[in-house]
């Protein structure tokens, strides 16, 4: 993988994938599968106070910039675009 560093207060974002059943067991089709608000923070820029590498955070929908690193969809955020950590 190649080596991405946010700057300011950027953080990067390798999205958790999507749900493929239902909490009742219906299996998902590729086509009805919602994009994955949770992701885990890869790297992190300089002003970044509340999140670190390794952490699985919920983000704002409409917030991430999506990248392609070699073969590696990422996902770059605003630090005020993370809403929570998941413990």
């Amino acid at each position: 993988m190649s080596k991405i560093t946010p700057l300011a207060d950027r953080v990067v974002l390798k999205p958790v994938a999507a749900e493929e059943k239902t909490a009742s067991g219906i299996i998902l089709p590729e086509s009805a599968k919602e994009k994955p608000e949770q992701g885990k923070v890869v790297a992190v820029g300089k002003e970044v106070k509340e999140v670190k590498e390794g952490d699985t955070v919920l983000y704002s929908k409409y917030g991430p910039t999506e990248v392609k690193v070699g073969s590696e969809e990422l996902l770059i955020v605003k630090e005020e675009d993370i809403l929570a950590i998941i413990k």
